[in-house]
């Protein structure tokens, strides 16, 4: 994400499972006398949205924004307890 401040990046969970990442780039002022032949970077509004595993912690995401690179973390939860199996007694009569 270069050139973008971490106040215009925004990261939200929808329905529980899916990560939202949006923002919006907005075109640089243009400085006098500069010639420019191509500009490298989109301006505009964005959008990407990934579906979260089972097993995410929505509760713990974080996202870091530094040097232009946007590092999103989700922690996984720990797995379920696997069921232990129930004896039943066998009586006679």
């Amino acid at each position: 994400m270069p050139g973008l401040k971490s106040g215009d990046i925004k990261v939200q969970v929808e329905d529980d499972n899916v990560l939202l990442i949006s923002g919006e780039r907005k075109r640089e002022e243009e400085k006098e006398g500069a010639k420019y032949v191509r500009m490298e970077r989109r301006v505009g509004k964005f959008m990407r949205k990934f579906v979260l595993p089972d097993n995410a912690n929505v509760d713990a995401i974080s996202a870091v924004c530094q040097d232009g690179v946007l590092t999103v973390t989700v922690q996984k939860l720990p797995p379920p307890e696997p069921k232990k199996p129930k004896t039943i007694e066998v009586k006679i009569g």
